[in-house]
């Protein structure tokens, strides 16, 4: 039987582990807000009308971020239209997605949501309708102390402390066509600028994140980024990176080596920053932040113009298998192995819409397959990234050629090492690891996601056909740790050294 080997080191690391990469993302999108995270008169339902098994699931999933509120919705987004008294608030078409929008969820309902589940926001300005204006005023909103017009406007609202929101995403994927007030690089980059500067004489100490490209196939992908932060980057922290990875039909292997396609976008966009960076003579180095990814079958998505006018529809939910949670295990340890510039990684969408967590109106909440290995991640990556080095025998793919059939990352704290890895393979995968460096490992434990079924799923009606389980046959031998990982699984070995 082919085997895998991996070799750690503790003298050899990727950096700290960053807890902004278990970020998620709530848009006023299909079922995500309504009846996803927001629910009046749901009998889990707290007086906020906030859904509290949603709430528990999202503390259980570990999420440290949320972005919000968008997403393409925020390009014709009043943020206005989302505080003071519900009564008061009004009903607007959202254009991005052809929705019927109430305005009873908005800013404090957000915020009041983030303090339940102990995360922070990453908050996106509207650059397409509006512009400087409109984001400095909401910075003002929400972060200046008081005894100003918008200040003493959020006082009036009853949040007498400012709600000291850090990071600021500077619009959403201004390069798509789809994007209302879409721009070109050059228009863009010129108001980032300019929206950048008039927001940080309001508040020094945040933190901007520029557009990248909406996705690596658009046509100006490479030179976007280029252009964009040939103009603002001095004024900015982040460049964003957006992708979602589809299971194209009859081509499996290439929807499970799906992670190749982030690792390469992930050194394009770092290679690209620093290129401007060096031309600008600044040495400063910016992050990337992956705020928009999952796995998703767009492909099979008729577009926004085909949908009719509707308040939260029913919206691309998608329902998960075994396969789609080993992809995404696979993305979240790309993240971890470039944790020394990915920054900030947003899942999207939290609930309903391409999303971890499922609800049903007046129903049940319950976890869909890839809020495992988020959830897994999230609780057990800590300290500081491992650089692993993987030697793994190989598939082949359509669109990537031969990839490893193993995928690898190694975090460690103190004497707790996790180890995470998925097996991309049809077959059991014995792995052998090398803990170069490292006291002999103790207490070792093998918790994998897989199933004999790799299309296997949760519903309503079964919501753990499919959960972490726990392993025997690990073993100790010396300094080598030895597992087999099952076929098609994300797996996490833990042990103390």
């Amino acid at each position: 039987m082919p085997m895998a080997k991996l070799t750690l080191d503790p003298a050899f690391e990727v950096g700290p582990v960053e807890r902004r990469l278990f970020g998620s993302f709530v848009e006023h999108m299909g079922r995500c807000v309504y009846t996803g995270v927001f629910e009046p008169g749901h009998p889990e339902a707290d007086a906020d009308g906030l859904r509290r098994d949603v709430i528990e699931l999202t503390r259980e999933m570990g999420v440290t971020a949320v972005r919000y509120p968008g997403g393409n919705f925020v390009s014709n987004y009043e943020w206005e239209d989302g505080v003071g008294p519900v009564a008061e608030r009004p009903t607007r078409l959202d254009l991005a997605w052809r929705q019927i929008e109430t305005n009873a969820f908005g800013l404090g309902e957000f915020m009041a949501w983030l303090r339940e589940i102990g995360a922070e926001p990453v908050m996106a300005v509207n650059l397409g309708t509006r512009g400087v204006r409109a984001a400095r005023d909401l910075l003002e909103y929400t972060n200046y102390p008081g005894g100003t017009r918008w200040s003493d406007l959020r006082i009036k609202h009853g949040m007498r402390e400012p709600y000291g929101i850090k990071v600021w995403c500077l619009g959403n994927e201004m390069d798509g066509p789809w994007q209302i007030g879409g721009k070109t690089a050059e228009e863009y980059g010129r108001l980032a600028f300019e929206t950048a500067k008039a927001m940080r004489r309001v508040d020094p100490d945040i933190e901007l994140v520029a557009c990248g490209s909406s996705n690596t196939r658009i046509s100006t992908y490479g030179s976007w980024e280029a252009t964009v932060l040939e103009h603002c980057y001095d004024q900015v922290d982040y460049i964003s990176a957006h992708n979602y990875y589809d299971a194209v039909s009859g081509d499996r292997a290439s929807y499970l080596a799906s992670a190749v396609e982030m690792e390469q976008q992930i050194k394009d966009v770092i290679a690209t920053a620093d290129h401007v960076g060096a031309k600008l003579r600044d040495r400063k180095r910016l992050k990337v932040s992956f705020d928009e990814w999952n796995v998703w079958s767009f492909t099979k998505f008729g577009g926004e113009s085909g949908l009719d006018w509707e308040h939260a529809p029913r919206l691309i939910e998608e329902d998960y298998d075994v396969a789609g949670a080993a992809v995404v295990g696979s993305l979240l340890i790309t993240l971890l192995n470039h944790a020394d510039r990915v920054g900030i990684a947003c899942q999207a969408q939290l609930a309903n819409v391409i999303a971890p967590i499922r609800t049903e109106p007046g129903g049940p909440a319950w976890r869909q397959t890839i809020f495992h290995p988020f959830a897994l991640t999230a609780a057990n990556a800590r300290g500081r990234v491992l650089r692993a080095q993987v030697t793994a025998p190989s598939m082949p793919t359509e669109r990537f050629g031969e990839v490893p059939v193993l995928t690898a990352t190694a975090t460690i704290e103190d004497d707790r090492l996790a180890v995470f890895a998925v097996n991309r393979g049809d077959q059991p995968l014995p792995l052998e690891i090398d803990l170069h460096g490292l006291p002999n490992p103790t207490e070792i434990s093998h918790i994998t996601v897989a199933d004999d079924d790799t299309a296997a799923r949760n519903t309503e009606h079964d919501p753990r056909r499919v959960e972490p389980r726990a392993l025997q046959g690990a073993t100790i031998d010396g300094n080598l740790l030895k597992a087999v990982l099952p076929p098609i699984s994300f797996n996490v070995l833990k042990a103390t050294c």
